[in-house]
């Protein structure tokens, strides 16, 4: 039987070598992987690489980097696992790998750039093992969601299942706003709150119970109501949006106002036994006037309270928008954009709409000239076309 070090001159003469200098060139466009085990790729790893451990490779390199004629650079401490990492990518289809010769220690000795990647403790590894299982999460797109901040715009039937689901999910800064108290007509489907918090401003009702779910979530509340002069300041400090909101003047200041911080929003809303979900990507999308320009009169929108809502649909519409915040955070799957997700609770269907961007948008058709962020009046009516900076 060869040896190790047999198998690995073997493997040399049948693969492709990359000097680091090759492999630096090449930062911007290929994928880097990382075969080292978790405790070697903790202490240093070339910015920007992907980490799979040499044992899994195979079973999850098809869902890391489904293009099999995508460029793969693999490295390891030496150029030893990698290059019979390369060797079997090889064999199951991939037509461009390469090995990093001389492997990361030989990357630090010349000087190049390498980060210490950012690693989870003990109790932060248990909390979200099951994530850390997922190769399209792992160690790395946990970090990345304990780096995020997702605003959520209402605490109430909307805001309640996205906000339980993001703090769980472990996304790091939590900015909830919402000027209302708990009533007690609230509990029927704002399942942040209860009975002992009637009265209390939601948001900070909203901070206790998510604190209590995962302490890692810094919970921000701000008791206000969105306005034109705080909405574009707080979309641009913010990663993601989730659109909780019950009117539409805050839908149109939030796409607005989307457009000028360039930050998704991912859309819900619902009605009596109805709700839908889609994602609004600025200038990589429809936005919200792609669908309706202007708001309808307030007497053509009846609210939940006018005319009722099934408790449980917010908590389906909800519990999706926290999936599509957590697809745009990751990077992962595909997310709502140009595509409406409807669903009817009494016959139990979803359906699929697909819109696309207009080009006559009064707001998104000029990147160049973003809609200027104006109030709307109590009557959700604008003064005329959208005005534009």
């Amino acid at each position: 039987m060869p040896t190790f070090k047999e198998l690995v001159a073997a493997a040399r003469e049948r693969i492709q070598e990359v000097t680091p200098e090759e492999a630096e060139a090449a930062l911007d466009h290929a994928v880097f992987i990382d075969v080292r085990e978790s405790n070697e790729f903790e202490l240093g790893a070339i910015a920007g690489a992907a980490h799979i451990a040499r044992g899994v490779l195979e079973s999850t390199i098809g869902s890391r980097v489904p293009d099999q004629n995508a460029e793969i650079i693999l490295y390891c401490a030496v150029g030893e696992r990698s290059a019979l990492a390369a060797e079997s990518l090889a064999g199951l289809g991939y037509t461009n790998v390469s090995s990093l010769a001389g492997g990361i220690e030989r990357w630090k000795r010349e000087g190049r750039r390498w980060d210490t990647p950012l690693t989870l403790r003990s109790d932060q590894r248990s909390r979200y093992s099951r994530h850390l299982l997922l190769p399209e999460i792992g160690e790395a797109g946990q970090s990345r969601l304990l780096d995020a901040r997702v605003l959520l715009v209402g605490a109430g039937g909307l805001g309640s299942p996205a906000a339980l689901y993001l703090a769980a999910a472990g996304v790091g800064t939590l900015g909830i706003i919402d000027h209302d108290v708990v009533d007690v007509s609230n509990l029927q489907r704002q399942v942040l709150h209860g009975v002992d918090r009637i009265g209390s401003p939601k948001v900070e009702s909203a901070r206790q119970t998510l604190r209590n779910i995962n302490p890692d979530v810094n919970v921000v509340a701000y008791k206000e109501r969105l306005s034109a002069e705080n909405v574009v300041e707080l979309v641009g400090d913010h990663d993601v949006i989730v659109d909780g909101a019950d009117n539409f003047p805050a839908r149109y200041l939030l796409n607005d106002a989307s457009l000028h911080a360039r930050r998704p929003v991912v859309h819900g809303s619902v009605f009596r036994f109805e709700g839908q979900a889609t994602v609004f990507k600025p200038y990589g999308g429809p936005c919200y006037r792609c669908l309706a320009a202007k708001p309808p009169p307030a007497d053509l929108a009846p609210s939940c309270a006018e005319a009722g809502v099934l408790g449980v649909v917010p908590g389906i519409i909800g519990s999706i928008q926290a999936l599509e915040a957590l697809k745009l955070l990751l990077g992962i799957g595909d997310p709502l954009v140009g595509t409406l997700l409807a669903f009817d609770a009494l016959d139990g269907e979803f359906r699929r709409l697909t819109f696309r961007r207009d080009p006559s948008c009064p707001a998104c058709s000029d990147e160049a000239a973003p809609p200027r962020i104006v109030e709307y009046d109590e009557y959700c009516t604008p003064a005329g076309n959208v005005a534009r900076e």
